[in-house]
């Protein structure tokens, strides 16, 4: 018989579930945008499936960061209030780090908003908003590493890798079709994403990766005990 779950375990194991789900979801909407972008069309998936498709996906990963952010609010262990939600950097729980989240959420609300609202809007005020959706998927990526509590296990490393490389090979893809209009330029894009991989992962492996980072992130000292004392049992 499995255990009787308390209400802030639950909302715990949600909000790293759907963080997890949510950031798969962005991905592929990142990378759905970038084949839209380069008119990709077959007989078995023309442009207009691709872009509903884009837009499902984009639409379904709001979904998920709205629970995951709901989940976040009513868990009792970071007492992270709505405010914080929104507004980057002023949270005592992991400011950076949660602040990067609250950047990614407003890009998402700002691209959510325009495209509801796409038909009384210029299409250049749109497009320009729209693309704030590949501006908010590193940013989200960086605050699930930075403030998740499952970055080092195996199974979110994995989503994490993954989702990387699907981004910057939707990317190389883009740019490997602009090499013979403007080769220099093309050049110069993938060895800076090679130079931004790179410090990516040593970032990765000396930060949340490494030792004590819950306390170098920012996790406030009484919540670094009490964690303490819920792992070994004490409380």
């Amino acid at each position: 018989m499995l255990p009787a779950l308390t209400t802030q375990q639950v909302t715990w194991y949600l909000t790293r579930s759907t963080g997890a789900v949510c950031l798969l979801l962005l991905t592929g909407a990142v990378v759905l945008g970038i084949v839209e972008v380069l008119r990709v069309s077959s007989p078995v998936w023309p442009r207009f499936a691709i872009d509903l498709l884009h837009r499902d996906v984009s639409l379904l990963a709001f979904a998920f960061l709205l629970v995951h952010i709901v989940t976040t609010l009513l868990n009792t262990f970071t007492s992270i209030g709505p405010l914080e939600a929104i507004v980057p950097f002023i949270s005592a729980y992991r400011p950076l780090w949660l602040g990067l989240g609250a950047i990614a959420f407003d890009l998402l609300i700002a691209v959510m908003l325009t495209s509801l609202l796409r038909r009384r809007i210029p299409y250049d005020t749109f497009k320009v908003v729209h693309w704030l959706v590949y501006l908010s998927w590193p940013v989200a990526v960086l605050h699930g590493m930075g403030a998740g509590s499952d970055t080092a296990g195996v199974w979110m490393l994995i989503i994490d890798v993954l989702c990387v490389l699907a981004v910057f090979a939707a990317f190389a893809w883009r740019v490997h079709g602009s090499l013979r209009t403007d080769p220099i330029t093309a050049r110069l894009t993938v060895a800076a994403s090679v130079v931004l991989l790179g410090a990516l992962a040593v970032w990765l492996a000396r930060g949340p990766l490494g030792s004590e980072w819950a306390r170098r992130s920012g996790t406030p000292r009484q919540l670094l005990g009490k964690a303490e004392r819920a792992r070994t049992g004490a409380d």
